[in-house]
C-alpha cells in the first residue's frame, strides 16, 4: 500500500480517531504489503474525511506553497538583455574554413609534385648512369645448358652476342627492348665454338653504347 494510506492511519492513531484494533491491523498490512479490503480503505476514508485532512491534500498543499516560492521575473522595457547566440558575422569563420581548404589542396598537389618529381628521379637513376645492362643467370655453364640472358636498355632494339676465350663469336641475335626497358632471351651453351672451357664474354649493344659481362664455361 502506498505511504499516504500509512501516514492516514498513523494519524488516526495518534488523534485516537475510530476503531484501534482495525487501524493496527490495516498498518500492519500496509507496512508488509499485504492486501487490505475495500470495506479497510473505505473506513480509513471516512474517518479522515470527518477528522483529519487527508495525505495526498497535504502534499497537494505543500506543492502549491512551493511553487507560489518560486519569484516572478519582470524585464523592464529599458533594460538591455545579451543575446543567447552571438550574432557577429560569419564571414570571417568562413574565410579561415577556405584558407583551410586552399591550404590543404596546396599541400596535397604539393605532395603530389614531390611523389611524381622523385618517380621520375628513380627513372632517371635506372637509364642515365646504366643506360644498358646485362647478365645471365649463373655464372657457370656446362656443355648442353640453357643460359638465360637478361638486361636493361633504353633504346627500342638491342643486339647480344657471345664470344668464347679467343674473342671468336659463338652467338649473335637482335631484340626488341620492351616498353619498361628490359629484355629477356634464352641460348644453349653449344655448338661451333664451344669446344674448350673458358671464360666467355656476353655483350649488350644499342644506340647509347655497349656493356659486357662474362661467365665459365666447362666441357
Amino acid at each position: 500500500m502506498t505511504d499516504p494510506m500509512i501516514y492516514d492511519v498513523k494519524s488516526l492513531l495518534d488523534k485516537e480517531k475510530g476503531d484501534e484494533r482495525i487501524l493496527k491491523q490495516i498498518l500492519r498490512a500496509c507496512e508488509n504489503d499485504e492486501v487490505i479490503s475495500n470495506f479497510e480503505i473505505n473506513y480509513v476514508k471516512k474517518l479522515i474525511g470527518d477528522s483529519l485532512t487527508p495525505a495526498s491534500q497535504i502534499k497537494s498543499d505543500v506543492a502549491t506553497q512551493e511553487k507560489s516560492i518560486v519569484p516572478e521575473i519582470i524585464f523592464s522595457s529599458n533594460q538591455n538583455i545579451e543575446p543567447l547566440f552571438s550574432t557577429s558575422p560569419r564571414n570571417p569563420v568562413v574565410k579561415s574554413k577556405n584558407t583551410k581548404i586552399f591550404i590543404s589542396v596546396g599541400s596535397a598537389i604539393f605532395a603530389i609534385i614531390v611523389i611524381l618529381g622523385l618517380s621520375t628521379i628513380g627513372i632517371s637513376n635506372v637509364v642515365s648512369d646504366d643506360s644498358i645492362s646485362i647478365k645471365t643467370d649463373l655464372s657457370t655453364y656446362e656443355k648442353g645448358d640453357i643460359i638465360s640472358i637478361s638486361g636493361t636498355s633504353i633504346s627500342n632494339k638491342i643486339n647480344l652476342s657471345i664470344e668464347n676465350q679467343n674473342g671468336q663469336l659463338v652467338w649473335s641475335e637482335q631484340l626488341s627492348v620492351k616498353n619498361n626497358n628490359e629484355f629477356s632471351t634464352l641460348t644453349i651453351a653449344g655448338g661451333d665454338g664451344w669446344n674448350k672451357s673458358g671464360i666467355f664474354t656476353i655483350k649488350a649493344e644499342d644506340n647509347s653504347g655497349i656493356k659486357s659481362n662474362t661467365f665459365s664455361f666447362k666441357i
